[in-house]
């Protein structure tokens, strides 16, 4: 490994050379493909002039290079390990350069690869440099032209960015097809996908009529699973047209599933690569979850081209600029077409129990990060998830048809720009009129900001004094954020009361809060009321609100707001977690009970309000608790909820099973997520309600009923009936269901799990290789399986720490995903902090490392030595 090199934001500059167009011919063989590059540079005009310039280059053997036709010297060029510096360069000129690369031999899976006999790229974030000479950053827009060559009997298909303008046959049985893209764009978003698959086919006729063909590329024999993927692409480009005026802009439209691939899916223009799991779904082979998904990330995707694509980012630290606007407009799209409430919820859990806990570990940065080691490191939660609540903020600032003239102005301004973060926010603002400058901390400051609320009601006056304090948890922040706060009060036998402020009336309102101190004087409140503050999660804060145990049971009954009702839940199971008061379980079932017999609720919200927080989500608030007691409580609390409500698990599940069911509409996908929860309660408080899962797993023609009776049999039994044994027999050629079944078997909390993983190692359906199945057993085990991934003995530990030390000798990037699962490590014990240090100290002094896995490992140590 080479010496890291940190870069810094501060330290952008634009290039001194632009590149106007991009000729790229690949000769495609899996061991030695050329690479035949011809590049149009031009001094940029606005930088002082040049002349020498640096080419990102690795992994690359140089075989020719010629400016403007004439052969380099090798006084004009220098060599090293990280690229190519030209000399003596006039102000334009074409370079010219032929490489050899390996594609076959690219186990870290970044630029162009092999993958089961498919040539495929993966350029985001520096991916580029390992197929040619470039300036591989994203400022860098040109238009591309590629030619593509290779055999057609093994590579029928051969596709890139753009359209297809010209294809033939060559000598020796080979073919090749041209393509461009007349849209400029960055290195990173090049894409090329080389191979024999099945083709399904659509079309989409946009809202100003034109005609867009519709492709999507999968393994021989899945055309069957790719239907849903098809219909989500479609409503995705309608949602666009219909929500933003946003109309495709190609005349084609193509997405590939690939089965090795780091990423969840890469937004390539016209050439979107997929992860399968993303894309690969019938109701046999994917839960409804899976679907979820599916439909989740081909929009996300799709939303990209325009913002990440027509508008992209200056350089990586304004990551944010395209993934987190994005995923809020796949978030939007999502709950467009499915249960806002639930979907709201379901956003929240990711916020609370992952991105605050790397807000409060190693790798805390700002949603705007001003340094990094490696780019790879910075596809976040933080990132992502918390740059997705910061548009929604200013959505709930500027509101819906505010938000959406700022989206106009921004793309009216930026369209085909490189630009940044501060650029989107002003569009935002000058499209309305306003300006929040308070509001531009939370791109610049890390950490959860925690919110302190007191009050006092004066029953004279019929007022309530609400004052609020912020101050910074884990937190770089030393000026305020801008904190949004949607409230409502309810009354002391859960009715909603009005109330005036600034003298309108109101039931729910939203006031902003951006100073250290604020206080809000709220009239008109007939009785002292119940606070119901942050509905819908309007901030990404941590809420400091004493209540008593007799008021969080009110709001998880009654409050109006959906998530505040989940969330008043959650805060009742985390207190008693945190506590071991007995006298809250009283609360809990009453509670439990309340939401079962509500029926003005749907069975999803349901599902989600009668399940048991996060693990990690609790650990973040905890003080002065061990993590051997929080375990402990955690399993309590889960089997007293299991056994005091037997029948009412009966009950529901009885009423909503459907044996044999293939029922994909939206209620009976509710239905089915309470009826599963209920087979799981069942199956802990009664070990022999084996016979009822093992009944569901043999009738289940839908994968969401038959992998939740597996792991009920897995998790909570003997499984006497050897249904693992028969899922493998039945799945063993579907990778996708297997990945499943990795994933069972590594979060049974049980003492053998890890012996039984590291079995698994060498099961002939797991390869180390494909970062799916990395995923789906490792990822999993420390994700999911909190108790035994944290387990006393440091076992757990060990095998995460074994399995980095041999994934991060090929593939970084996952290792270094593998290694953020240590983001907890503030919060544990001293036995258990002392055993994570050992293991990290040796990570840190592995130089055979990749430099992701360093970056993590360097800074998790850091913070074990404060």
């Amino acid at each position: 490994m080479s010496k890291p090199v940190t870069h810094y934001r501060k330290d952008y500059k634009p290039s001194a050379f632009l590149i106007d167009t991009v000729e790229l011919c690949f000769k495609l063989e899996p061991h030695q493909t050329r690479v035949i590059s011809k590049l149009k540079f031009k001094a940029n005009e606005k930088q002082t002039p040049a002349n020498s310039l640096f080419l990102n280059g690795e992994n690359l053997k140089l075989i020719h290079i010629a400016i403007n036709g004439k052969q380099l010297n090798s006084d004009r060029f220098t060599l090293s390990e990280e690229g190519l510096t030209l000399n003596d360069l006039p102000s334009e000129f074409l370079l010219e350069t032929e490489v050899e690369i390996d594609p076959a031999d690219n186990k870290a899976l970044e630029g162009l690869y092999v993958s089961s006999n498919k040539f495929c790229t993966q350029c985001e974030a520096e991916g580029f440099r390992r197929i040619t000479y470039f300036l591989d950053r994203p400022d860098i827009m040109a238009t591309y032209s590629v030619r593509i060559e290779a055999n057609r009997k093994d590579y029928p298909f051969l596709l890139s960015n753009g359209n297809k303008v010209k294809q033939g046959d060559l000598e020796n049985g080979k073919h090749f097809v041209e393509w461009h893209d007349p849209f400029p764009k960055p290195s990173y978003l090049f894409a090329l996908v080389a191979g024999d698959f099945d083709l399904r086919q659509s079309e989409f006729i946009t809202q100003s009529g034109r005609r867009v063909a519709l492709e999507l590329f999968v393994d021989k024999g899945k055309l069957d699973q790719t239907e849903f993927a098809m219909q989500s692409l479609i409503a995705a480009m309608k949602w666009d047209e219909q929500t933003h005026n946003l109309e495709y802009d190609l005349d084609l439209y193509m997405i590939v599933a690939v089965g090795d691939f780091n990423m969840g899916a890469m937004e390539n223009k016209g050439l979107n690569i997929f992860n399968t799991k993303y894309v690969l779904a019938n109701p046999k082979t994917a839960t409804d979850k899976d679907f979820e998904g599916v439909e989740s990330v081909i929009g996300h995707e799709y939303f990209h081209n325009w913002t990440g694509n027509r508008v992209t980012c200056q350089d990586w630290f304004q990551l944010s600029l395209k993934e987190g606007l994005t995923v809020f407009r796949d978030q939007q799209f999502t709950s467009d077409l499915r249960s806002a409430a639930v979907k709201r919820i379901d956003d929240v859990k990711m916020i609370k129990s992952y991105q605050f806990a790397e807000d409060a570990g190693p790798m805390a940065h700002p949603i705007r990060p001003d340094e990094y080691i490696e780019m790879n490191n910075f596809y976040t939660v933080t990132v992502y998830n918390k740059g997705a609540e910061v548009i929604r903020m200013l959505h709930t600032l500027l509101g819906e048809q505010g938000y959406r003239k700022g989206m106009a102005l921004y793309f009216k301004r930026h369209d085909g720009q490189a630009v940044t973060c501060d650029d989107f926010v002003n569009a935002m603002f000058d499209a309305n009129s306003v300006d929040y400058p308070v509001f531009r901390n939370w791109y610049s400051q890390a950490g959860t900001p925690e919110l302190a609320v007191n009050y006092e009601y004066d029953s004279a006056a019929k007022s309530l004094t609400l004052k609020l304090t912020q101050s910074g948890h884990h937190c770089s922040a030393v000026n305020p954020f801008l904190i949004p706060i949607t409230l409502g009060f309810i009354g002391q036998t859960g009715e909603s009361l009005s109330f005036s402020l600034n003298g309108e009336s109101y039931e729910e309102t939203t006031i902003i809060f951006e100073r250290e101190e604020q206080t809000f004087i709220f009239d008109d409140v007939s009785q002292k009321p119940i606070l119901s503050l942050l509905r819908n999660f309007s901030a990404p804060v941590k809420l400091n609100l004493k209540q008593s145990e007799r008021e969080l049971a009110l709001l998880f009954a009654k409050d109006p707001n959906s998530y505040n009702r989940w969330d008043a839940g959650q805060r009742l199971m985390s207190l008693y977690l945190q506590t071991g008061n007995q006298n809250l379980i009283s609360f809990i079932i009453e509670g439990f009970k309340s939401i079962i017999n509500d029926d003005s609720v749907d069975n999803a919200f349901k599902a989600r309000a009668l399940s048991l927080p996060d693990y990690t989500a609790v650990l973040e608030s905890l003080v002065d608790l061990s993590v051997d007691d929080l375990i402990s409580r955690y399993r309590l609390l889960q089997n007293l909820i299991s056994s005091e409500l037997v029948q009412e698990w009966i009950n529901i599940y009885n009423q909503f099973h459907a044996a044999g069911e293939t029922e994909l509409g939206a209620t009976r996908i509710a239905d089915r997520s309470l009826k599963n929860l209920a087979l799981q309660y069942l199956n802990d408080a009664d070990r022999s309600s084996e016979y009822i899962a093992y009944e569901q797993y043999k009738q289940a023609n839908l994968m969401t009923d038959q992998l939740t009776a597996l792991k009920c049999l897995v998790h909570y039994s003997e499984d006497k009936n050897h249904a693992s044994e028969q899922f493998v027999t039945q799945w063993k050629n579907e990778a996708l269901v297997m990945d499943k079944w990795f994933m069972v078997q590594a979060t049974k909390d049980d003492d053998n799990v890890i012996t039984d993983i590291k079995e698994l190692f060498s099961h002939p359906q797991y390869d180390e290789k494909n970062p799916n199945k990395i995923r789906a057993l490792i990822t999993s085990f420390a994700a999911l399986n909190f108790p035994q991934f944290h387990r006393a003995d440091g076992q757990g530990y060990h095998l995460v720490v074994d399995a980095i030390k041999r994934i991060g000798r090929y593939n970084g990037q996952i290792a270094a995903g593998l290694t953020k699962q240590f983001n907890v490590v503030g919060k544990l014990d001293e036995k258990r902090k002392a055993l994570v240090k050992e293991l990290f100290k040796e990570l840190i002094e592995d130089k055979a490392l990749a430099k992701d896995v360093f970056e993590v490992a360097s800074k998790t140590y850091e913070l074990l030595n404060r």
